[in-house]
Protein backbone atom coordinates (compact mmCIF):
# COMPACT_ATOMS: atom_id res chain seq x y z
CA UNK A 1 0.00 0.00 0.00
CA UNK A 2 1.14 3.53 -0.83
CA UNK A 3 0.61 6.06 1.20
CA UNK A 4 0.33 10.06 0.70
CA UNK A 5 0.40 12.46 3.71
CA UNK A 6 -1.32 16.15 3.04
CA UNK A 7 -3.05 19.16 4.72
CA UNK A 8 0.14 20.39 6.50
CA UNK A 9 0.76 24.21 7.26
CA UNK A 10 1.61 27.12 9.00
CA UNK A 11 -1.01 28.20 11.71
CA UNK A 12 -0.76 30.37 14.94
CA UNK A 13 -1.29 28.96 18.28
CA UNK A 14 -4.61 27.60 18.80
CA UNK A 15 -5.60 26.63 15.61
CA UNK A 16 -6.69 23.55 13.57
CA UNK A 17 -5.70 21.70 11.28
CA UNK A 18 -6.70 18.48 9.44
CA UNK A 19 -4.37 16.36 7.83
CA UNK A 20 -5.30 13.74 5.34
CA UNK A 21 -3.60 10.19 4.32
CA UNK A 22 -4.72 8.88 1.21
CA UNK A 23 -3.81 5.25 0.74
CA UNK A 24 -3.54 3.39 -2.78
CA UNK A 25 -2.70 -0.41 -3.35
CA UNK A 26 -4.17 -2.80 -1.51
CA UNK A 27 -7.86 -3.08 0.61
CA UNK A 28 -7.37 -0.32 2.64
CA UNK A 29 -9.95 -1.64 5.07
CA UNK A 30 -7.42 -4.43 5.52
CA UNK A 31 -4.73 -1.35 7.48
CA UNK A 32 -5.03 -0.27 11.02
CA UNK A 33 -3.44 3.62 10.67
CA UNK A 34 -1.01 5.53 12.48
CA UNK A 35 0.05 8.71 12.71
CA UNK A 36 3.56 10.05 13.76
CA UNK A 37 5.31 12.86 14.44
CA UNK A 38 9.15 13.96 14.36
CA UNK A 39 9.51 17.46 16.03
CA UNK A 40 12.87 19.36 14.86
CA UNK A 41 16.08 17.36 16.91
CA UNK A 42 13.84 15.03 18.28
CA UNK A 43 13.22 11.39 17.38
CA UNK A 44 9.92 10.27 15.97
CA UNK A 45 7.44 9.43 18.23
CA UNK A 46 3.61 7.93 18.14
CA UNK A 47 0.25 10.39 17.99
CA UNK A 48 -2.75 8.16 17.00
CA UNK A 49 -3.97 5.18 15.74
CA UNK A 50 -6.86 3.62 14.31
CA UNK A 51 -7.87 0.16 14.20
CA UNK A 52 -9.25 -1.39 11.23
CA UNK A 53 -12.68 -0.70 11.71
CA UNK A 54 -12.12 2.33 13.00
CA UNK A 55 -13.85 1.18 16.24
CA UNK A 56 -10.81 1.48 18.02
CA UNK A 57 -8.52 4.59 18.63
CA UNK A 58 -5.35 5.04 20.35
CA UNK A 59 -3.63 8.51 21.57
CA UNK A 60 -0.57 9.49 22.83
CA UNK A 61 -1.17 10.93 26.58
CA UNK A 62 0.68 13.76 25.30
CA UNK A 63 -1.82 15.39 23.31
CA UNK A 64 -4.94 15.91 26.03
CA UNK A 65 -7.47 15.19 23.85
CA UNK A 66 -6.73 17.89 21.29
CA UNK A 67 -6.56 15.39 18.08
CA UNK A 68 -8.67 13.08 16.72
CA UNK A 69 -8.11 10.35 14.38
CA UNK A 70 -10.55 8.51 12.07
CA UNK A 71 -11.13 6.84 8.50
CA UNK A 72 -12.79 6.95 5.91
CA UNK A 73 -12.80 3.81 4.07
CA UNK A 74 -14.78 4.71 0.80
CA UNK A 75 -12.34 7.66 0.25
CA UNK A 76 -9.07 5.47 1.31
CA UNK A 77 -8.34 8.29 3.53
CA UNK A 78 -7.49 8.69 7.26
CA UNK A 79 -7.75 11.79 9.25
CA UNK A 80 -5.80 13.59 12.38
CA UNK A 81 -7.85 16.49 13.52
CA UNK A 82 -5.50 18.81 15.47
CA UNK A 83 -7.09 21.57 17.54
CA UNK A 84 -5.74 24.16 20.22
CA UNK A 85 -2.30 23.63 18.55
CA UNK A 86 0.68 24.65 20.53
CA UNK A 87 4.37 25.17 19.44
CA UNK A 88 5.37 21.34 20.11
CA UNK A 89 3.21 20.11 17.96
CA UNK A 90 5.31 21.73 15.31
CA UNK A 91 7.09 19.07 13.08
CA UNK A 92 6.83 16.60 10.22
CA UNK A 93 3.49 14.05 10.90
CA UNK A 94 3.69 10.69 9.04
CA UNK A 95 0.97 8.53 8.38
CA UNK A 96 1.87 4.94 8.03
CA UNK A 97 0.32 1.45 8.22
CA UNK A 98 1.61 -2.05 9.94
CA UNK A 99 1.00 -4.83 7.14
CA UNK A 100 -2.60 -6.36 6.24
CA UNK A 101 -4.39 -7.69 9.19
CA UNK A 102 -2.54 -6.53 11.79
CA UNK A 103 -3.11 -4.62 14.41
CA UNK A 104 -2.17 -0.92 15.36
CA UNK A 105 1.09 -0.47 17.99
CA UNK A 106 2.98 2.23 19.66
CA UNK A 107 5.99 1.32 17.71
CA UNK A 108 7.10 2.65 14.74
CA UNK A 109 9.03 -0.43 14.07
CA UNK A 110 5.42 -2.76 13.61
CA UNK A 111 4.78 -0.42 10.74
CA UNK A 112 5.45 -1.37 7.43
CA UNK A 113 4.21 1.30 5.54
CA UNK A 114 4.86 4.93 5.29
CA UNK A 115 3.94 8.44 3.85
CA UNK A 116 5.91 10.88 2.92
CA UNK A 117 5.50 13.41 5.27
CA UNK A 118 3.91 16.67 5.61
CA UNK A 119 5.26 19.58 7.64
CA UNK A 120 3.02 21.43 10.07
CA UNK A 121 4.31 24.90 11.90
CA UNK A 122 2.63 26.40 14.78
CA UNK A 123 4.09 30.25 15.77
CA UNK A 124 3.21 31.81 18.10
Amino acid sequence: VQLQASGGGLVQTGGSLRLSCAASGGTFSDYAMGWFRQAPGKEREFVAAISWSGGTTHYADSLWGRFTISRDDAKKTVYLQMNSLMSEDTGVYYCAAPRATMPWDLLESQYDYWGQGTLVTVSS
